[in-house]
């Protein structure tokens, strides 16, 4: 950001008086302009059958990969909506039971990923504008080399360990820049 979205004026990077970090603010008018990390909002919609929906992506970054439906939450949005609209957007997929399940804190590229588990409301899904394809895949069938993301092999490895040991509980990661996790 080079100028104030209030007056148009030129932006210096200075901490503000009781701040504890430079901000961007505005040389004119004194507006002191944040920048906060983004959050991307995902499901892991799961078949009666035990298999999960995935989609390969359409769109860079990574385009031909797999993912889960995720994107970025809107203003005015809520987590839960977002997970809903991502679903149907990619996968045209409409989900039932959206429960939280993971947050990771991706905070060398100010990204925040909260991800639900979901059930698919019913067996129709098809690939959405932002999809080459999307398909139902059991755990031994994942195409774990051809994941999009850390946080998304990250969310899928949990996942597959907590299915087996028959317990899913809201759990908080960081994926640090070397792509490794720790407990947060």
């Amino acid at each position: 950001m080079k100028f104030c979205s209030n007056c148009g004026g030129s932006l210096s990077s200075v901490t503000p008086p009781g701040d504890d970090r430079p901000r961007q603010v505005c040389q004119n008018c004194g507006t002191v302009h944040y920048e906060n990390p983004r959050m991307v909002v995902g499901s892991i919609p799961e078949h009666d059958d035990g298999s999960i929906l995935l989609c390969r992506r359409a769109i860079e970054p990574c385009s031909g990969t797999w993912t889960i439906p995720a994107g970025y939450l809107e203003n005015g949005e809520t987590v839960s909506a977002c997970a809903e609209r991502e679903a149907y957007e990619e996968a045209r997929a409409r989900l039932a039971d959206v429960t939280p399940y993971l947050l990771f804190n991706i905070c060398h590229i100010n990204q925040m990923y909260l991800l639900f588990r979901a059930r698919l409301a019913n067996p129709d899904f098809s690939a959405g504008p932002e999809s080459l394809e999307v398909k139902l895949f059991r755990e031994n069938e994942i195409p774990w080399g051809e994941l999009a993301f850390p946080v998304i092999t990250e969310t899928l490895r949990h996942y597959f360990q907590d299915r087996t040991s028959g317990g899913f509980s809201f759990g908080v990661f960081d994926i640090l820049p070397t792509n490794s996790v720790k407990n947060s």
